[in-house]
């Protein structure tokens, strides 16, 4: 792979189109990312959980504000990239135009990195498997393709977003969100299909990043852009390198930020927080600092902060340092795990402990369960009232309450399966809970 082919500035549905010349205050990277930051899937985020609940008198982070800070850490890592690039050969921006778009391209896709994740966090990915393979969605099975089962079975919010970024929604633009192809390829960590992912020590399916009925799509984006087809699968490909950067952002922020809300939350103290952070700031003056503050909630700051620097370096230096292997496709672990031993060894001790006493704290379990319930709920209603032929009255309300832009005219039972896949997944953790409450008549809509 070439970095000159990778980075394309060709937009989604405008491939005809020609860039414009005149003097504008946006890159087509930087417009990518407006488009995304102004969007209405970006705006729902906020009320979609990451780890803990949504916030009551403590504000935790939620979807919106973790991808805020992700697409900023992956900002700083391109940027790094870029000039260290430059640095080595001065004639980079010649040779490689888009070269220093690298900070804005990364940062896009780091917005649009958790678009397709439903409620619930990471458990109402769970939720939406679990229907298929446990509940009543098993009946399914036979009615669509054994590939097609595969992308039900193991529902991907990665590979959501690539849907919902391109998918011609009923009454919405048929481009999507015409993003540039490079910006689109840099979110899709695992490039291949549900069917070929999920391989253990493979670094490019450990999950898989579209699902079946995008897969035209992917492939459209990969021969553009030259990405090379994986050797070992002939119908996924190898990574486009600034999906590590992506990756690595995010690895950088859920690790670290996670123990800052855990200390807010009473779960770790102040002292059990520093002692995971400290081995990973790289400064001398810190303890003075840290010592010269009052407030536990401004030490944890600093220290985040700190920890978050030294990764930041630590990734760009890597990813600059293994070029060779990024574009050739070799390289088979994450950017984190490639970093100096004592950093990794110090990151693995807070992902151990974040699984013991984060993930596994009652309020975390709480919301999890609840998010079971939920969906499972919604789609035991929605699923087959959409898919009946001869629908009750009952069914023809309970579509009814599908907004038009999800439905299909395809008569394909996979079609419509994905169209209420399009609409529950895409709900709030709020609206999830309203619409539950009121199906299952638990409270009764006002009339006010």
């Amino acid at each position: 792979m070439q970095w000159k082919q990778l980075l394309s500035a060709k937009r989604w549905g405008y491939e005809a189109r020609e860039l414009n010349d005149q003097i504008d205050a946006r890159s087509e990277f930087q417009r990518d990312y407006d488009r995304l930051i102004f969007s209405s899937p970006f705006r729902r985020l906020q009320n979609k959980t990451q780890v803990f609940p949504l916030p009551g008198s403590v504000f935790v982070h939620n979807r919106l504000t973790h991808s805020l800070e992700v697409a900023s850490v992956g900002r700083s890592l391109g940027r790094l990239f870029y000039m260290m690039t430059k640095k080595k050969n001065p004639n980079v921006d010649i040779d490689i135009p888009f070269l220093q778009e690298v900070g804005n391209i990364v940062s896009a896709a780091c917005l649009s990195h958790d678009l397709g994740n439903p409620a619930f966090g990471h458990s109402g990915e769970a939720a939406i498997s679990s229907y298929f393979i446990h509940g009543d969605g098993n009946r399914y099975e036979s009615l669509v393709t054994k590939e097609q089962w595969q992308d039900l079975i193991h529902f991907e919010g990665n590979a959501n977003a690539l849907r919902i970024l391109t998918h011609p929604f009923n009454g919405k633009d048929d481009k999507g969100f015409a993003l540039t192809y490079t910006s689109l390829a840099a979110i899709v960590k695992y490039p291949c299909r549900a069917i070929d992912g999920h391989v253990k020590g493979n670094h490019h399916r450990k999950k898989y990043g579209f699902f079946e009925g995008e897969k035209p799509v992917f492939d459209k984006i990969a021969i553009e852009l030259g990405l090379q087809v994986d050797p070992a699968n002939p119908e996924g490909y190898l990574r486009h390198p600034l999906v590590y950067l992506v990756e690595a952002a995010d690895d950088i922020c859920y690790n670290i930020i996670d123990l800052e809300d855990a200390h807010h939350l009473r779960i770790l103290s102040y002292q059990e927080v520093e002692d995971l952070l400290m081995p990973l700031c790289m400064d001398d003056n810190l303890r003075d600092r840290l010592d010269g503050l009052k407030d536990t909630g401004s030490k944890v700051s600093l220290l985040r902060a700190k920890a978050i620097n030294t990764l930041i370096h630590g990734c760009a230096t890597v990813f600059t340092g293994k070029q060779d292997e990024l574009l050739a496709g070799t390289f088979q672990s994450s950017l984190i795990d490639a970093l100096d031993p004592a950093l990794v060894d110090h990151m693995k001790r807070i992902e151990k402990l974040s699984i013991e006493r984060i993930y596994n704290a009652p309020n975390v379990v709480q919301i999890e369960i609840a998010g079971f319930k939920v969906l499972n709920a919604l789609l035991s209603e929605f699923l087959p009232a959409y898919l009946k032929t001869n629908k009750t009255i009952f069914d023809k309300k309970i579509v009814a309450m599908i907004p038009e832009q999800f439905h299909t005219s395809s008569d394909d039972v996979y079609s419509k399966i994905r169209s209420v896949l399009d609409f529950v997944s895409g709900m709030t953790d709020v609206y999830a809970v309203d619409l539950y409450r009121k199906i299952q008549g638990i409270t009764i809509p006002s009339l006010d």
